[in-house]
């Protein structure tokens, strides 16, 4: 019989060898994780909408108004109509999307910016009210997954003994990951001394360039630039050709040769392959991917997403 923790419950038994519900848990917990979350999500969107129903009742009744009287008079009523200035200035920031001559979206823009003003005054409103009120909420989020990630000799920077490692997996060939590289750098300055990051490769099938740019960027490496070279290549990409990769080696002044044998030799094949393994692993399809002490984060994200995580692993820290 398997060991188990003497409290797990047993999902099944086969010929004396049992099956517990944590190691379904542990088997399935990136994929019950996302699903508790979204639970938790639906949960918390319908019990603030019940509080804000409260909170607009007691105040019609403490007012002496409907409803819609108070809608009316708090919110429909104090958004400013909206000008000629703010549809062509929304025009002509988007018209590249849009494609359509402005007089026959005018109409449109006009109801998208009004429903806009509306939202923004609804939700004063009711951050009011609520400022207002003695509301407390005893909905508890999910437990936290983090997911176990392998680092051992990926490149870094940062703090050596940071309380928060991010992990990233990338793809040199991937626009969304060139997009985020800004934001990285300000997390870097942001939280200087608490945040390391990790560099691990994820080459796409749907990107043929991306492989020997992650090898080109390890042998840049094994001469003390791995960063300098990574930088090289957002900044330059897509042009990732074989020439490229050695122009950016000799414009950051590596030892050219050196550089070229082992690019050509395939040195760093394995690793790169390994980082693509270890993304299969964890359930990852695209880039950019990111572990925040185990917590991930997809996408080409805003600083402030990157931020909430961050500050809440502080928190914890201390």
């Amino acid at each position: 019989m398997l060991w188990r923790q003497p409290n797990e419950t047993i999902l099944a038994e086969i010929d004396g060898v049992v099956i517990t519900e944590q190691q379904i848990e542990t088997s399935l917990g990136r994929e019950l994780s996302r699903l508790n979350q979204q639970i938790y999500d639906l949960k918390r969107q319908k019990l603030s909408q019940l509080i804000d129903a409260q909170l607009l009742t007691e105040e019609a009744k403490r007012q002496d108004v409907s409803l819609a009287t108070l809608l009316e008079r708090e919110i429909n009523n104090k958004v400013e109509p909206v000008s000629e200035d703010e549809i062509r200035s929304f025009y002509e920031k988007n018209k590249e999307r849009v494609r359509l001559d402005l007089n026959a979206v005018h109409v449109q823009i006009g109801e998208y910016l009004r429903e806009q003003k509306l939202a923004e005054r609804k939700s004063g409103y009711f951050n009011n009210l609520r400022s207002n009120a003695k509301v407390m909420s005893y909905l508890k989020p999910p437990p936290i997954y983090r997911a176990q990630v392998l680092t051992n000799g990926a490149p870094s920077k940062g703090a050596e003994k940071a309380p928060v490692k991010i992990v990233k997996f990338e793809d040199f060939e991937c626009p969304f990951c060139r997009t985020v590289q800004p934001t990285l750098t300000e997390l870097l300055k942001k939280y200087n001394g608490k945040v390391r990051l990790v560099h691990k490769d994820l080459p796409l099938e749907i990107h043929p360039k991306a492989q020997l740019a992650a090898e080109a960027a390890r042998c840049a490496g094994d001469q003390g630039k791995f960063w300098e070279y990574h930088d090289a290549l957002y900044k330059n990409a897509p042009n990732l050709r074989p020439a490229d990769l050695k122009a950016y080696a000799k414009r950051l002044g590596l030892d050219l040769p050196s550089f070229e044998q082992c690019l050509a030799s395939g040195k760093h094949r394995r690793a790169v392959q390994k980082d693509l393994a270890d993304g299969a692993k964890l359930g990852l399809t695209g880039t950019p991917s990111f572990f925040i002490n185990g917590r991930e984060i997809s996408g080409a994200q805003p600083l402030e997403a990157f931020a909430m995580i961050i500050d809440e692993e502080l928190a914890a820290e201390q």
